[in-house]
């Protein structure tokens, strides 16, 4: 009998491993002086009762900063006082000194934005102070298909020209068309692709979709990309939305949609940290599901939250935030915080919701000149509750 119980012990614990090595658990430390708690299974951030670190936590309050926006999508400062914005319909707005103007910079008439696609990533040019380049991507029709292209504009401040198309013929649906543009700390143009609701084009070295890329600022591809001869940095993406570097570091983070029901079960958004030349498994795996040779999510949520932007903090007014990494969230109305391990900041210490905000879908956040922290709803999307002036910008500042 004695035998047959140690017999059943051991085929349990097997059992258990392999369920394991199949479904790996994400980890979550929580960190003791964030002080986060479990909420829905979700981590809420709330006020902490641990002894501090020696950093200064600065009081802080939300106000709206713009409103009457159309789905803003992206955001960039060219000046401390000017804000450029683009509208999924097409458009680039100008806000200045807070105050949106009567007409847009410019507006693309070609622009697809029946659904998720429409104008979507801009960038400022890293010598943007001297040659006044910004870069965009748009979904729009050809041959009778979606793509998206990548184009480079000069703002001439009243108005703004068509420069050079960048990349073209990225595939593209009215879902899952990426994409966010961000410059890297050696000038290179990273973009993010969604893999056009053709999930098995995420696999494929021969196509632009579900891939993050990266270019020289050009449109050459450099030549220490990890696949010779082309754009492709990562593989094997569903649709990501944000990236962003660990300052001073080569460490990139990204958000990441998951599945829909209709190509996978619903949740498993991610935060991933890339690496050049590696694959993060999309459709082969998804949620907590792993494969050898293919990198997991530091993060997955599960339900959805749809994380659709991100971006570390470096302001000074804030110094409880400092390499704080933030992203917005559509489905799950809320603008999240990451913190990472200083010591170690390809791994995440802890995460949460930033409490007090209910101003309903987040897509955008970006952080200001003046070192607040700004963000944009998407609450005309056709999936939100629209409230009065929507869509708004809102900024973090000092209390």
């Amino acid at each position: 009998m004695a035998r047959k119980v140690v017999l059943l012990i051991i085929i349990l614990a097997l059992i258990g491993l392999a369920a394991k090595l199949a479904y790996p658990a994400i980890k979550t430390y929580v960190d003791p002086v964030a002080n986060l708690s479990f909420n829905e299974g979700l981590i809420t951030l709330r006020p902490t009762d641990a002894p501090s670190k020696e950093v200064k936590e600065v009081p802080y309050k939300v106000e709206e900063f713009a409103r009457g926006l159309v789905i803003p999508w992206s955001i960039v400062f060219t000046s401390p006082d000017r804000m450029l914005v683009t509208e999924r319909g097409g458009r680039i707005q100008v806000i200045e000194q807070g105050k949106l103007r009567d007409k847009p910079l410019i507006t693309f008439a070609e622009v697809s934005s029946q659904s998720e696609e429409g104008l979507m990533g801009m960038a400022l040019d890293p010598s943007y102070e001297t040659n006044k380049f910004i870069y965009v991507s748009l979904a729009y029709g050809k041959d009778s298909k979606l793509v998206v292209r990548v184009e480079r504009l000069r703002d001439l401040g009243a108005s703004i020209v068509q420069d050079k198309i960048i990349l073209d013929n990225i595939p593209a649906d009215t879902n899952h068309a990426g994409n966010r543009l961000r410059f890297s700390r050696d000038g290179k143009l990273f973009i993010t692709t969604g893999d056009a609701t053709e999930k098995n084009l995420a696999q494929d070295k021969n196509s632009l979709a579900g891939k993050i890329l990266r270019l020289n600022s050009d449109g050459t591809i450099p030549s220490d990309n990890p696949f010779p001869n082309s754009p492709i940095f990562s593989l094997g993406h569903r649709n990501p939305q944000g990236i962003d570097w660990y300052p001073e570091s080569n460490v990139l983070l990204s958000t990441e949609h998951g599945p829909s029901v209709f190509d996978g079960p619903a949740g498993g958004d991610e935060v991933n940290v890339i690496e050049a030349g590696e694959n993060y498994g999309w459709p082969i795996v998804s949620h907590d599901k792993s494969q050898e040779g293919l990198i997991s999510p530091k993060i997955v949520f599960t339900p959805a939250v749809a994380p659709a932007s991100g971006m570390f903090y470096t302001g000074k007014m804030f110094p409880q935030f400092k390499n704080n990494f933030f992203f917005g969230a559509l489905r799950g109305e809320a603008l999240f915080r990451v913190i990472v391990d200083t010591t170690a900041p390809s791994q995440v210490a802890s995460y949460g919701k930033m409490p007090d905000i209910a101003v309903g879908r987040i897509r955008e956040v970006a952080q200001g000149p003046d070192g607040a922290i700004y963000f944009a709803t998407s609450n005309r999307d056709n999936r939100g509750t629209v409230k009065d002036g929507d869509d708004k910008i809102y900024r973090i500042i000092k209390q």
